[in-house]
């Protein structure tokens, strides 16, 4: 009698089809869920990433955030060119960076929702600078200080002839522009004798591994590292120096480096349920997950007020395409009260 062969795989390829089958179909699934796609600066990162993990969860990991760090200003090149939902900046979008979403037909919506203090850091090893005036940072830093001022002897006589290394957020940083327009006085002006990186990470391994080093960079990367790194206290004309804190900024009292941080959300995107979704969540819970991330949140009105913008389709900026956010000696405290505690 003749038998007949079964129709049925054999057990070891069943098992194989079907895990196939199964990852085609998980690939499917991922490929199909909804994506909000972040890209900008290196400063606001803690914050989307916090902020990214918690709604992730909130939406059981239906909806996946991608971010970005290409710097606030590759990441308003990304923005104007409708690469990305949304840009996050640590400074106001510039008039030639409006310009450019204007051409591309990207409409947007601008929401503070932190406040920063540029930290300026040296290397524990560093025993002689625990404070510097915004004059001493300036001679520093500015491009005719390049070839002349190559030790902290040339900075100060008293302090040792040992060979100063600068270090610095990258060109495309708006941690770059605020430091050189609020220091220097005009926006990327620089010496340019200056090891950058655009990951504020990387520049507090650089500073805490090298005893000669001074730089520069967003006060939760220092919070985050304090054990490595030395901060510095700053002075500004006659007023003491004082050292970067969360309640130092809060009181106005550290000045000129406080600055505000932002979104920036394309109303083209905002029709996404996912990119509306997260706006709303990123807003309804600043107030906790910005002091979670180490940085200073504004007062709990202001975030209601950028969904109020949003319901009322108020797009653009409020600062004319200059960068007017830093924090100026004659008006800092009075603004600085106004975003933080509404008065």
């Amino acid at each position: 009698m003749q038998s007949r062969q079964s129709d049925r795989p054999a057990a070891p390829l069943f098992r194989a089809l079907a895990l196939s089958a199964a990852l085609v179909f998980s690939a499917q699934a991922f490929a199909a869920s909804p994506v909000v796609r972040i890209d900008g600066s290196s400063t606001v990162y803690p914050i989307t990433e916090l902020v990214a993990q918690e709604f992730q969860r909130f939406k059981l990991n239906e909806v996946h955030v991608n971010i970005g760090v290409s710097g606030t200003h590759g990441g308003f090149a990304k923005f104007c060119r409708g690469e990305t939902d949304i840009a996050s900046a640590s400074r106001p979008i510039l008039k030639k960076e409006m310009d450019e979403c204007s051409k591309a037909g990207v409409r947007f919506y601008e929401l503070p929702i932190a406040y920063d203090a540029l930290t300026v850091i040296v290397n524990p090893q560093n025993d002689f600078v625990s404070s510097l005036s915004v004059d001493e940072l300036r001679r520093l830093w500015e491009p005719r200080a390049q070839g002349k001022v190559n030790t902290w002897k040339d900075l100060n006589p008293a302090w040792p002839a040992q060979k100063i290394k600068l270090y610095a957020p990258g060109a495309d940083s708006g941690s770059f522009e605020s430091f050189t327009e609020v220091i220097v006085g005009t926006p990327r002006s620089s010496r340019s004798d200056v090891s950058t990186a655009e990951d504020h990470g990387v520049l507090a391994q650089r500073v805490a591994a090298d005893k000669d080093a001074i730089g520069y960079l967003s006060l939760d990367y220092y919070v985050e590292n304090q054990k490595a790194l030395k901060a510095v206290a700053i002075s500004e004309g006659k007023e003491a120096a004082v050292l970067p804190s969360v309640d130092n900024v809060r009181s106005g009292r550290y000045q000129p480096l406080s600055r505000p941080l932002f979104l920036y959300v394309s109303e083209k995107s905002l029709e996404k349920p996912a990119v509306r979704d997260f706006v709303d969540f990123a807003m309804k819970n600043a107030s906790q997950l910005v002091v979670e991330a180490n940085y200073l949140p504004l007062q709990p009105r202001a975030y209601s007020e950028n969904l109020e913008r949003i319901a009322a389709k108020k797009v653009g900026s409020v600062y004319g395409g200059e960068n007017k956010a830093r924090m100026r000696p004659a008006d800092s405290l009075q603004i600085f009260r106004a975003l933080i505690h509404g008065s």
